[in-house]
C-alpha cells in the first residue's frame, strides 16, 4: 500500500526554484546571443528602394500610355466608326456646339404619388374650426413608418382606444 501511496506524490512534485532560475538564464543567454550576432550587423536592405523603382517605372509607364491616349487620333471601334480623336481638338469642336445651345430651365422634380388609405380605415371628417379656438396637434410618425410616407395620420380626437379594465394588483409575497 505504501507503493500506491508514494506514486502520486512523486507525479505532483514542485520543480524547486533552481530549475526555475536556470530556465530563465537560459532564455536570457539566448536573447544575448541573437542581440549580439544581429544587433551589429548593417541593414543595408535594397528591397524597399527596389520596389519604388519598380513603382516608378510603372507610374512612368501609365503616365506615357495616358498621355499617347489623349493626344493621338487611333480607333475604339472601327466596325461601329468609333474613334479617339485628342483632347485638344474634342474641345475645340464641342465648346463651339455648347455655347449655341440655351440651357434648359429644369421641370419640377417628380415626387411619389400619395398613399392611399385602407378601405375600411377611412379618417373621419375634420370638424369645422371655431374662431379662436386652438387646432389640435396632430401625431407624428416616424419617417420610416407608413403613417410618415405621405399619407396624413387622423387627428388625436378621432382615434380611438380600446377600453381600459382594471386588472387585479398581483400578489406579493415576503
Amino acid at each position: 500500500m505504501a507503493d500506491t501511496q508514494s506514486a502520486p506524490s512523486i507525479a505532483y512534485t514542485r520543480a524547486p526554484f533552481s530549475t526555475w532560475l536556470g530556465i530563465v538564464c537560459l532564455f536570457v543567454l539566448f536573447g544575448l546571443i541573437v542581440l549580439a550576432v544581429i544587433g551589429p550587423s548593417p541593414r543595408t536592405s535594397d528591397y524597399e528602394e527596389t520596389r519604388a523603382k519598380k513603382r516608378m517605372e510603372k507610374l512612368k509607364t501609365l503616365h506615357e500610355e495616358t498621355q499617347k491616349d489623349l493626344t493621338t487620333y487611333a480607333w475604339v471601334d472601327k466596325n461601329k466608326g468609333v474613334a479617339r480623336i485628342p483632347i485638344d481638338r474634342a474641345m475645340e469642336v464641342t465648346v463651339p456646339d455648347l455655347a449655341q445651345k440655351k440651357p434648359a430651365p429644369a421641370g419640377p422634380i417628380a415626387t411619389p404619388a400619395a398613399q392611399t388609405a385602407p378601405a375600411g380605415a377611412s379618417p373621419a371628417p375634420a370638424a369645422p374650426q371655431q374662431p379662436g379656438t386652438a387646432q389640435p396637434a396632430q401625431a407624428s410618425a416616424p419617417a420610416g413608418s407608413p403613417a410618415g410616407q405621405g399619407a396624413a395620420s387622423p387627428s388625436p380626437a378621432t382615434q380611438q382606444s380600446p377600453p381600459v379594465t382594471a386588472s387585479p394588483a398581483p400578489a406579493t409575497t415576503p
